[in-house]
């Protein structure tokens, strides 16, 4: 675990904590869980992409060779299932041709492309929406598992509540982490206005410019039915926070409809009355604002086979897309085409 006094302090404290965490992770574990962690990150960000592609290039070696002589030994494999498949599908394109992350802009979007988040396994992402809360499933994936205790940035005591800071392990934003506020409360991912508050308190006190926190509701790209924000840092606003736009004061009309919040009360009225509708929804909070964006599930038959797995960045305007094919050829008209399909 990093040595963060508190994870959004400064700036420079959050970056300093970051790549010194995947680095030391990356030397003190040699599993495929840490090393496609470490190897996710390290090509989001050019600059951790330098500091750590040699350990990285020698450690897939080492594992490829290990995997192997398993396999071909016929013992049976300890790493979990989702690594492994990973990990092969890693070792079948080659590392060389992985690359660090893209981007550009595709008139007001922001277009990404990112090969290795397309690995990723689906968890409950891909799954039927039946209703906004689901009961927590100890047996299920959370992040209280053992297994990810090497995965954590941070835990300790954040805006008066205990909170754990963990790694995304396949991020596609800056500084992407995973927080969960009261993690051994085991809530599931269904915000109440106790956690809703917290995480617009959080956004307000915070000494990183930029922080945002995003939020998928169950049915709205969320994979994890364990209570939890997505933290990142945006050095320019995201498209939905353009001032351009009609919810911002602007004039021109979002892709899909989309409401600005400058106080937590007046929107938390607005999400009991999502939550009442049984309505999926995505957030993204940053300081003194919170925007809202209502929609139909991940599961509908308006939706594409990618849109069904879009979330809170692709409903903030943000699309991150696997292949270099459609990372060129995506225009601002497709892209609003594909986000209008999500109004509710």
């Amino acid at each position: 675990m990093a040595s963060l006094t508190q994870p959004f302090a400064s700036t420079a404290a959050l970056e300093q904590g970051f790549a010194g965490g995947l680095a030391a992770m990356l030397d003190a574990h040699h599993g495929l869980g840490v090393y496609i962690l470490v190897l996710a990150n390290a090509a989001y960000d050019k600059t951790l992409w330098t500091q750590l592609a040699p350990a990285l290039a020698a450690r897939h070696v080492e594992l490829a060779a290990a995997l192997t002589e398993t396999l071909r030994r016929g013992q049976r494999l300890t790493e979990p299932d989702d690594d492994v498949l990973v990990f092969l599908k890693l070792n079948t394109v080659g590392l060389e041709h992985l690359g660090a992350m893209e981007s550009r802009r595709a008139g007001r979007w922001d277009v990404m492309f990112n090969p290795i988040r397309a690995l990723r396994p689906p968890r409950m992402s891909g799954q039927k929406f039946e209703a906004l809360l689901r009961p927590f499933d100890r047996a299920g994936f959370h992040f209280n598992k053992p297994f990810l205790a090497k995965e954590v940035l941070w835990e300790g005591d954040l805006a008066g509540k205990p909170a754990r800071l963990l790694y995304n392990k396949f991020p596609f934003a800056h500084l992407h982490g995973l927080l969960v506020p009261e993690p051994l409360r085991e809530m599931p991912q269904y915000l109440t206005p106790e956690l809703h508050g917290w995480a617009w308190e959080l956004c307000a006190q915070s000494g990183v410019p930029g922080l945002c926190l995003g939020y998928n509701s169950y049915g709205a790209g969320a994979s994890v039915n364990h209570l939890h924000f997505q933290s990142f840092v945006q050095a320019n606003p995201l498209p939905v926070q353009d001032a351009h736009f009609v919810h911002n004061g602007g004039t021109e009309p979002y892709a899909l409809p989309c409401q600005r919040f400058t106080t937590p009360v007046e929107a938390w009225l607005e999400l009991d009355r999502l939550h009442q509708q049984d309505t999926p929804y995505n957030l993204i909070y940053s300081k003194d604002c919170l925007h809202l964006v209502a929609r139909v599930p991940q599961d509908s038959d308006t939706l594409s086979a990618q849109g069904r797995g879009y979330g809170w960045s692709e409903m903030a305007g943000a699309v991150t897309l696997f292949s270099r094919e459609a990372y060129e050829g995506l225009g601002p008209t497709e892209f609003e085409t594909e986000l209008a399909a999500f109004a509710p």
